[in-house]
C-alpha cells in the first residue's frame, strides 16, 4: 500500500471530519466519531481522518500509486466544499 498524509490546520477539524464521513456514508461503509473516521472507497483505497483542536489529519492509503493523485484531489475537493468559509492549506506528503 502507498500512503500519503495531509495535516490541515483548522479549528473546525471535527466538524469537517464528520461532514465528510456522513457525506460518503451514503456510498461506502464508513466508520467515524467526532475525533476519527475511516472511509473505505474500495478494496484498494481508503482514507482515515483524525481531528484535534488545531488540525485535521488525513491519511490516504492506495494499492495502485496511479490512484493516489486522483484520490487526493477527490478528498481535497470535498473538504474545500465543506470548508468554504475558510482558506485551507492542503499539502499531501508521501
Amino acid at each position: 500500500m502507498h500512503l500519503s498524509k495531509a495535516v490541515v490546520r483548522t479549528k473546525h477539524a471535527s466538524r469537517y471530519l464528520q461532514q465528510l464521513c456522513k457525506h460518503w456514508s451514503h456510498k461506502f461503509s464508513v466508520d467515524f466519531d467526532p475525533l476519527k473516521g475511516r472511509v473505505p472507497f474500495s478494496d484498494t483505497a481508503e482514507v482515515t481522518f483524525a481531528a484535534d483542536e488545531a488540525a485535521l489529519t488525513m491519511t490516504l492509503s492506495v494499492a495502485d500509486p496511479s490512484q493516489q493523485e486522483r484520490m487526493q484531489h477527490v478528498i481535497d475537493d470535498h473538504l474545500k466544499r465543506f470548508a468554504f468559509r475558510e482558506e485551507l492549506d492542503i499539502v499531501w506528503t508521501d
